[in-house]
């Protein structure tokens, strides 16, 4: 049974408008996704966070406050069926200054920690150990070339996206730089002739042993794990760390092989000395927001994983 958990009321007017906040954050990158989809359109780039990670637009427009916060009054009754929030009792209704009866509600610890324990140990693990190791600027995006290396004799094509140094000249790149990948839902996506040249062998088992956090796909991470943690975390975090998941997507697919230049993005061209130093540049940038996400992440997540871990 956790311990019992100190509770704070949020007036109703500042928890709308953070709600209302919330949501048009959301809508800014969801609205145009949906648009696409409805017509059928897709986007290199921009579709990447609805469509790789599993919270959907609708999910994530829920704004949720975060745990210890009581909301009450009417436009809070709805929530009491929301998954992994419960209604306060008496007690916890006196306690708030509330009079009895009135509808109001919370983060449920109790039933969210007997649902989620292995996620918020894990979770914990993977924040703690990948900001304890030193980060790693060498990789220069390579990942996304070894996807398509030797890609005709792989049969392999993008529906709808040309290289832009064309199969010989992608090829080229890879085999003229070291290919030294951590990540491994990067990793798993090589091409079978890739797979041999990366000089480390990260595995789903060993994942918690190898993220570092110069990593664009670890950093770009920090989404997933905040969004598994929902809703015991506040939505504002969640879209911070969405929001720079989203610009690391942009400069990731810039500096990967494909010709983005019709759709707006210019090429990060890792495949010369300026582009490399481009590359970290951004690289080294990413880190150092991801760095500050990652301790707010593992600071809000302290009181659950202290119930879960020895």
């Amino acid at each position: 049974m956790p311990p019992v958990e100190p509770l704070s009321l949020l007036a109703g007017d500042e928890w709308r408008t953070r709600e209302e906040a919330h949501q048009q954050r959301v809508r800014r990158y969801a609205d145009p996704y949906l648009a696409r989809r409805s017509a059928g359109r897709k986007h290199p780039v921009e579709d990447f966070l609805f469509t790789y990670y599993t919270q959907k637009p609708g999910q994530l427009l829920r704004w949720h406050p975060g745990s210890g916060v009581v909301l009450a009054g009417e436009a809070a009754a709805a929530r009491s069926g929301w998954k992994h929030y419960r209604t306060l009792d008496d007690g916890e209704l006196a306690a708030a200054g509330l009079p009895p009866g009135t509808t109001a509600v919370t983060f449920d610890r109790g039933a969210f920690l007997a649902d989620r324990r292995e996620a918020v140990a894990f979770v914990d693990i993977i924040l703690r150990g990948t900001a304890a190791r030193p980060a790693q600027f060498g990789c220069f995006g390579l990942h996304e070339w070894a996807m398509v290396y030797r890609q005709d004799k792989f049969d392999l094509r993008h529906e709808y996206l040309r290289l832009r140094l064309g199969s010989e000249g992608t090829d080229k790149v890879v085999e003229d730089n070291r290919i030294r990948c951590s990540h491994f839902d990067a990793f798993r996506f090589y091409t079978p002739d890739a797979a041999g040249l990366n000089e480390l062998t990260p595995t789903r088992e060993n994942q918690r042993h190898m993220e570092q956090p110069g990593c664009l796909h670890a950093n770009m991470d920090l989404y997933k794990w905040a969004y598994k943690l929902l809703p015991a975390l506040p939505s504002e975090l969640v879209m911070d760390c969405f929001e720079l998941s989203w610009r690391i997507r942009a400069m990731d697919m810039q500096a990967s092989p494909y010709d983005l230049a019709e759709w707006g993005y210019p090429p990060v061209q890792i495949e010369t000395p300026e582009g490399k130093a481009a590359y970290v540049e951004h690289q080294r940038a990413f880190a150092a927001e991801a760095a500050a996400l990652r301790s707010l992440l593992a600071q809000s997540l302290a009181p659950l994983s202290a119930t879960v871990l020895p």
